[in-house]
Parts: C-alpha cells; sequence; structure tokens
C-alpha cells in the first residue's frame, strides 16, 4: 500500500495526524497531485488542535494546480476546503466569498446551507468595520506551486515502472511556430480508438530538448519551461483506465505535441480520459490518487415500494428501494440529529435517501464490482444492476424490464 493510500485510510479512520504524515511522503513523491493537498487539508482541518493555517495554505495549492489543470471537480473541492479554512481563521467574510463561489460551480453542494447559516451568526455579531467582516481574498490565489519533483525520487516499481519516452519524429517548428503559446491558452484534447487513446496537448514552440515527459500505467505528465521563466506543468493523474507504457510514445509537432497511448485492454471504450473515483489493485492492495467525486447514478430513483429487478446475485432478486429505506433508517437512528462539523460526507441530509445508497454502496466497491454495476445500468436501460464483473464482462446485459412490462426502443 503506497502513501497515498495510507493516508486516505487513515483519514477514513479519523486518524487525523497519522493522515498528514502519509500525506506529506506522498506529496514529497508528486508535488503536481492535487487530491493529495485537498486530503490533507481536510486531515489539517480535523486534527486535535486544528491547524487552519495549514490546512488553507494546502487548500490554495490545490486551487491553483487545480486550475492549471482545468479540473472543475478539484477546483470545486479545493475552493471549499479554503472556506472551510478561513472559517477556522475567522476570516468569515472571507470565507463566505469562497462559498460563493462553490455554489456558482456546485448549487447542490449540500453543506452550504450550513455554513451559510454559521457565517452569517457570526457576522452578525461583528460590527461592519471589524476585519473578520471584511473581504481580501481572490478567486485563484496568487501562490507559487511545488514543481513537479524528478522522477529518480520515486521507489522503484514492477510492471508499472514508467518510461522515459523520448520524442518521436520531432518536427522542427518553423520560424511562425517559435512564438511560443501563453501558459493560459494552451488547451488538449483526446480522442480514442479500439486500441489507443490519443492526447493533443495544443502549444507553440515547445522546446524539445528541455522537455520533460513521464508516461506511467495511470498517468501522463509533461513539462516544459515557458518563455516568461516559469514551468509549465500538465499532467493526467489517474487516467481512466490502464496503459503501457512502453509501447506509448509521444511525438512533437509544430503547433502541438501527440500522445498515443496503448491501452492494456484492447477494445476497451473509455467513457472519459481521467478517472474520477479510487484506484485500488485488489491483488497486491496498492492505491492511486483517491478523489471525492458525484458518482453517476440513478438521479430520480422513486422511495416508494418499486419492482423486484433482475439481478445476477445468487441469493436471488432483490427490491433494491426496500433495501435502500431499511439502511436509511438506520443510518438516521444513529445520527440522532446531528449534523457533521466539517463537510458531511458520512451522512445522506440533502439528497435522496435511496440514491444515497447506491452512492454508498458505488464508493465501497471494489473496481471490478464498480465496473459492472455501470456497465449493467447503462447497457440494461437501467433496468439490471449487476456487481458479477465476470458475468457482465462477457458482454453486452440486455434490457431485463420487470415482469408484466415491455421494453421500447425510442
Amino acid at each position: 500500500m503506497d502513501q497515498a493510500a495510507k493516508g486516505a485510510a487513515a483519514l477514513n479512520s479519523k486518524d487525523f495526524s497519522t493522515a498528514v504524515t502519509h500525506y506529506t511522503d506522498a506529496i514529497s513523491v508528486n508535488s503536481q497531485a492535487v487530491d493529495y493537498y485537498i486530503k490533507r487539508s481536510t486531515a489539517y482541518t480535523r486534527t486535535s488542535p486544528a491547524d487552519h493555517t495549514a490546512a488553507f495554505t494546502d487548500a490554495e495549492i490545490a486551487l491553483k494546480l487545480a486550475s492549471i489543470r482545468g479540473k472543475r471537480e478539484l477546483i470545486i473541492q479545493a475552493q471549499l476546503r479554503r472556506a472551510i479554512a478561513l472559517f477556522g481563521l475567522e476570516q468569515y467574510e472571507n470565507s463566505r466569498a469562497c462559498f460563493n463561489w462553490v455554489k456558482e460551480m456546485d448549487k447542490d453542494e449540500k453543506t452550504l446551507q450550513i455554513w451559510e447559516m454559521k457565517i452569517a451568526n457570526k457576522l452578525n455579531a461583528l460590527s461592519n468595520d471589524d476585519e473578520k467582516a471584511k473581504v481580501t481574498v481572490e478567486r485563484l490565489p496568487d501562490v507559487q506551486v511545488p514543481s513537479q519533483k524528478a522522477q529518480s525520487a520515486k521507489p522503484p516499481q514492477d510492471a508499472t515502472e514508467p518510461a522515459k519516452h523520448p520524442p518521436e519524429n520531432a518536427e522542427k517548428p518553423s520560424k511562425a511556430d517559435s512564438v511560443q503559446t501563453p501558459a493560459n491558452k494552451i488547451r488538449h484534447e483526446w480522442y480514442q480508438t479500439q486500441d489507443t487513446v490519443v492526447v493533443s496537448l495544443f502549444a507553440k514552440g515547445v522546446p524539445i530538448d528541455k522537455t520533460t515527459i513521464d508516461i506511467q500505467a495511470r498517468s501522463l505528465a509533461i513539462s516544459f519551461p515557458l518563455a516568461t521563466g516559469s514551468k509549465y506543468d500538465f499532467s493526467l493523474d489517474p487516467l481512466y483506465g490502464t496503459i503501457d507504457p512502453t509501447n506509448s510514445s509521444a511525438k512533437f509537432m509544430g503547433t502541438k505535441v501527440d500522445f498515443t497511448l496503448e491501452k492494456t485492454t484492447a477494445g476497451e471504450m473509455w467513457p472519459t480520459l481521467e478517472s474520477t473515483v479510487t484506484i485500488t489493485d485488489s491483488k497486491d492492495g496498492k492505491s492511486e490518487e483517491a478523489q471525492e467525486v458525484k458518482r453517476a447514478m440513478p438521479a430520480n430513483v422513486a422511495t416508494r415500494p418499486g419492482p423486484v429487478y433482475p439481478t445476477s446475485s445468487k441469493s436471488g432478486p432483490k427490491n433494491w428501494d426496500k433495501l435502500a429505506d431499511e439502511l436509511t433508517k438506520k443510518k438516521k437512528e444513529k445520527k440522532n440529529g446531528e449534523e457533521d462539523e466539517d463537510d458531511g460526507m458520512d451522512d445522506f441530509e440533502g439528497g435522496d435517501p435511496v440514491n444515497g445508497f447506491f452512492q454508498q454502496l458505488y464508493s465501497r466497491a471494489d473496481p471490478d464490482t464498480r465496473r459492472a454495476m455501470m456497465k449493467s445500468y447503462s447497457e440494461s436501460n437501467g433496468t439490471a444492476l449487476s456487481t458479477n464483473w465476470s458475468e457482465v464482462g462477457k458482454g453486452k446485459v440486455e434490457t431485463q424490464p420487470p415482469d408484466g412490462m415491455e421494453a421500447h426502443r425510442w
């Protein structure tokens, strides 16, 4: 188990000081992993006593890195941690500003109302000229992000050891192309075939001899100096699926850099370029970067008793609605009406209880179970939910309507 996985385990078991230690070690290996800073910020907030200053620093670094990568979900998480840290530092108006920016990007964030009430109560007790009632923060902090650590600092790896890729078929840029693209104009696009994923980074004037490229089994990173004297870092970590680093390559063009990544599972089509869920290798227990995200589950599952859907369970079909109601009832009895002091990650408040049950079921499952759930649910048009990948992986899951109903093609 790597340091990030140990940190995640410590955070889940509420051993926050240990979580800080493990995430610090993980950051020393990969200083560009946004999730590590977000999780360490969370741990700093929950230690006793809380270190809100350190939590705020990590949140700002995470926000800057997430903005560079352009990942909306990470930006929201980092801004949320920033707002919570500012509340702990008694900078209430600054905290409210950050929560408002979170609200602009995700109006359904379930903890916003709680924090808005807390901040309002604090501000009502202050005078207008109090420093705590002034806004001094910017939406995007002006902080310096850590540089990419040298790959030689990483521990030896086995089959997933990163492969260094010298530029292949590099084209010399013309004089017109020698003007470098500004960092805020650099963008990337991707497409895939049955065997490969092709990522294009659109940037002119990338210095071939000063560029570092690192391709691993679940990540891609490129770093090169800019004409302004700073450095541009771009990374995709973790990728949605596994690739073969030794058979993947990079090609420098006049206006872009193309990465051709060979899939280890030919024919597997990726719904997204990057993964947004915890990745665990069930064989050796290794875990990569974890990110809390909204799960792709049915959004409006009825709470009334429903039909018994087809299932691959050996114990027979299950009424998922009834099971969700029972678990939700137990969950509410345990909580005794208490709100989570921080960000409410462990409860269902603010959402549909059945949807919450499926989110919890999905988040606790291993990778194969998750793949089975997603594939069976989407291919069957929502009429089947299987957790058996060995069965689902064999082919398309057909639509299986409940008894007395017929499936129609629209």
